[in-house]
């Protein structure tokens, strides 16, 4: 077995025109002094990284590991999530997700498109040069839309979306073969892979791809009301990447998991500031310890109440708190007797 990194934090939700957080080097310093061990960047957010370079440049990529080993804390790994999300958009999602992209290709969905699968490319690239070996994505949604079926979904259609969007990661997810770094898609609503069976018609239609791999956040997966304990136990060969974070399920009378078009705070289904909420860490941790996850514990703060400085200072402690430290003996050894055959066979009466 073997004993989790962590905690690392996500600093996509920290990253600020504001100091601490407007550059590597200090929102390392601020991270380490909470007591995190590691920071996954967001490759989109300049004020930390400059993904083109980090691509092109071995040099740039010593530098970035050097800023951060100053402060005692190492890159788990980089996220394209807003990138992701552009490799397959849906039309009515156009205007809300164009101010993802640059503003040369935003209001010209194809070029959006190629931009977005050039950044996941340029990841890999980077994550290769910065000697990573698992990345953080979103996969885009087609389908979306068309979740609850009513109307009727015409015949084929969701098949449809699931190939296509199958042909524009099939390429994408070769150039991370080749640079050696696994893609991990948060399973999340809002994507087309937002469960297990929607991972699994993805999964095939890439002919299982390898590198085709799952960030598991409890979170999405405990409001839509899976069971993401079991899912572990599922995909626990597919689980690369994970984010800690925290959420509570409180239906009434009057709401229950969609929401009622209420805002974060007036939902049944809301995220929390870890520790703060309903999900069941201490078996997570578990599992993770038993199937020798490799990977990072990782927070991703998202609370409608708590201040974010807050929620990564009990982040912090509340990883560090859950990370079993595997045992290198087991626990009746004391008990134990050398192997003898004969005495086996005279326990079990073989002659």
């Amino acid at each position: 077995m073997k004993t989790i990194k962590g905690p690392g934090i996500f600093l996509a939700q920290f990253a600020d025109d504001k100091s601490p957080f407007n550059s590597l080097d200090e929102i390392g310093h601020w991270a380490s002094g909470l007591g995190f061990k590691g920071v996954q960047i967001p490759s989109w957010d300049s004020r930390l990284f400059d993904l083109e370079t980090a691509a092109e440049s071995q040099a740039y990529c010593d530098e970035i590991k050097g800023t951060l080993t100053q402060h005692g804390i190492e890159l788990t790994e980089l996220s394209t999530h807003l990138q992701g999300q552009l490799v397959a958009v849906h039309p009515a999602y156009d205007s809300m997700f164009d101010s993802f992209a640059p503003l040369e290709v935003q209001n010209n969905p194809k070029a959006r498109q190629v931009w977005a699968a050039n950044q996941l490319k340029l990841a890999a690239q980077a994550s290769k040069n910065l000697d990573l070996k698992t990345h953080a994505s979103f996969p885009g949604a087609l389908a979306w839309p068309y979740f609850y079926p009513w109307p009727q979904r015409p015949t084929g259609l969701v098949e449809q979306a699931f190939d296509e969007l199958a042909k524009r990661w099939h390429p994408i997810l070769d150039a991370y073969d080749e640079a050696g770094v696994d893609i991990g898609f948060e399973i999340h609503p809002g994507e087309d892979l937002h469960d297990g069976v929607t991972f699994e018609m993805f999964l095939e239609r890439v002919n299982n791809h390898p590198r085709c791999n799952i960030l598991f956040d409890p979170s999405h997966l405990f409001l839509q009301q899976l069971d993401y304990l079991a899912f572990m136990d599922e995909y626990k060969d597919r689980i690369k990447l994970v984010h800690i974070k925290d959420a509570e399920f409180n239906p009434t009378a009057k709401q229950g998991v969609y929401g009622g078009y209420q805002s974060w705070v007036n939902r049944a289904a809301r995220f929390r500031s870890l520790g703060d909420g309903q999900v069941d860490f201490k078996t997570i941790f578990s599992k993770l310890a038993s199937y020798d996850f490799e990977g990072w514990a990782v927070l991703e703060w998202e609370c409608c109440l708590k201040h974010q400085e807050d929620g990564a200072e009990e982040g912090a402690r509340f990883i560090n708190d859950h990370i079993i430290r595997v045992t290198d003996k087991a626990f009746d050894d004391f008990a134990g007797t050398d192997a003898d055959e004969e005495m086996n066979k005279k326990i079990l009466g073989i002659n």
